[in-house]
């Protein structure tokens, strides 16, 4: 489990919970109790029409918590899209860089997690996010999400890094309709075909209500939960996840039915 910490004032679920470092670093180390294996830690919010964050700014809010939480020993990643903040939380102790742009938004990114043998999640997302739910549209949202994973794949290799230190995520809620959204939890183990692990993030997110208003994220937990075991009978490694808690229980119920079938 990838542990969700937003230390945002504007995150679509949790934006201004825990913005205070103090209270960030203490769920942090909360999420690791409660059964995360990583800790996802972001300074700018993606959710759809977010406005961008000064690097400054994300450096402010993440650094702290980055350095405070690694040297407990909690692995942590970071969830970014700006070279200069991936290389400072690196510095801080960071192990995973995180970052919806699969490493295109700047050219230094690239290079930088190949320099510093980072482990990377490569997403998907369809604009940014200031237009990716305006109108997206797909030849097949499943091959041409595959055909882009792909793509980035093959770049972290030609750049020196293995697969075995990339994760691929498809990108649930970046740049889809609902109708995408369901094409892709429904044809996940495509992605098993790039040779990496995969990580799904599907956890409070708006498509999971269908539509309805008197759904707002905090209870959606059930739908994340139905969805996130749907992505592990897939065959997925990892879930980002805000409840990990609850989210670990069902997830041990679940191996121990696996196991005693």
């Amino acid at each position: 489990l990838f542990g969700v910490l937003n230390v945002t004032p504007d995150s679509f679920s949790d934006g201004g919970e825990h913005a205070d470092p103090d209270a960030a670093i203490a769920w942090g180390r909360l999420l690791g109790d409660d059964g995360a294996a990583i800790v996802d830690i972001g300074g700018e919010s993606t959710r759809p029409g977010a406005q961008a964050v000064a690097v400054e700014e994300e450096c402010r809010r993440v650094l702290p918590v980055v350095r405070d939480l690694a040297a407990r020993g909690v692995v942590v990643s970071l969830d970014s899209r700006h070279a200069d903040v991936m290389a400072r939380a690196l510095d801080a102790g960071a192990g995973v860089l995180n970052d919806v742009t699969a490493l295109t938004h700047e050219a230094a990114s690239l290079p930088l997690a190949s320099r510093r043998h980072a482990r990377v999640v490569l997403m998907h997302m369809q604009g940014d996010p200031q237009t990716m739910q305006k109108a997206p549209a797909y030849d097949d949202v499943v091959l041409d999400v595959f055909d882009y994973l792909e793509g980035r794949v093959a770049a972290c290799e030609d750049a020196g890094m293995p697969r075995g230190d990339m994760c691929v995520d498809p990108g649930i809620g970046f740049g889809k309709t609902l109708a995408h959204n369901r094409a892709l939890l429904a044809s996940l183990s495509i992605f098993h075909g790039l040779g990496t692990a995969i990580l799904v993030g599907v956890s409070r997110k708006s498509f999971l209500a269908g539509g309805r208003a008197d759904m707002p994220p905090q209870a959606r937990l059930a739908a994340s939960i139905a969805a996130g075991l749907a992505a592990l009978n897939a065959g997925v490694q990892f879930l980002r996840v805000h409840d990990v808690k609850v989210t670990r229980q069902a997830i041990d119920v679940w191996f121990s039915l696996r196991a005693a079938r």
